[in-house]
């Protein structure tokens, strides 16, 4: 019996065209950084390979100190008394990417639907402090609250598509595999959670499909399928 829904964020409840929404990332977080002598390409680098040092975790320590071992390799002392600097971009500058995010605000009422007879969680996968984490939630029309627990680069040690980063979520939900339903956008990194013994369900409206696999493999499609297959295929 599925008890726990597990829902991704960005693509998933949040709409987006990543590449766009990368792009802008990096435009607002260098152009904040670069009075203080961060070069932007430079610093743009050095956060895909920290964003590396994360998906490569093998759980030796958070992502957060994945990240900050590589980051300060690049930049010295200098990173770690400037960091700050990084958390109030998420806090301010970050607030205007929303902007080149889409709204569905069936992912919010899907959500709330779902709560009244599912525990509920976020998977998202960990790459994101928390302070970025919940403003993006917010950007999709829900609450940080209306989850019963969502992953951060704080307190997470691995990242999607590592199966271990399912295993540690399932462990501080204290839940079975085979008692939940996985809803992501992603086909490698949100369907590998049926390896697990999950039941998995991918939204398509988003759908990232790097390696041109099958999608018929996996239920799919949008939100209206997804409460119809939730309605008619789970007890």
């Amino acid at each position: 019996m599925i008890k726990m829904i597990l829902f991704d964020l960005d693509g998933t409840l949040l709409p987006m065209d990543q590449e766009i929404f990368t792009k802008k990332y990096f435009k607002r977080l260098a152009a904040k950084l670069a009075p203080y002598g961060y070069e932007p390409q430079k610093l743009i680098d050095s956060i895909w390979a920290g964003t590396a040092a994360m998906v490569k975790n093998d759980g030796s320590c958070t992502n957060e100190e994945a990240f900050w071992k590589f980051f300060s390799k690049a930049y010295g002392a200098q990173v770690i008394e400037d960091k700050p600097l990084f958390e109030e971009y998420y806090r301010v500058e970050f607030q205007e990417v929303a902007k080149d995010c889409g709204f569905n605000p069936k992912a919010g009422e899907t959500v709330k639907a779902l709560k009244s007879s599912f525990r509920v969680a976020l998977a998202t996968n960990p790459l994101f402090p928390d302070v970025a984490t919940r403003s993006r939630i917010r950007w999709a029309g829900l609450e940080p609250e209306d989850f019963e627990t969502y992953t951060t680069y704080e307190n997470c040690h691995y990242c999607k598509p590592n199966p271990d980063y399912y295993r540690e979520l399932l462990k501080r939900l204290d839940c079975r595999p085979e008692e939940c339903l996985m809803v992501g956008n992603d086909v490698e990194e949100d369907m590998i959670a049926e390896t697990l013994g999950m039941k998995v369900f991918l939204l398509t409206d988003c759908m990232i499909n790097k390696k041109n696999r099958d999608i018929a493999a996996y239920p799919n499609g949008g939100f209206d399928e997804l409460l119809e297959y939730i309605n008619s295929k789970i007890p």
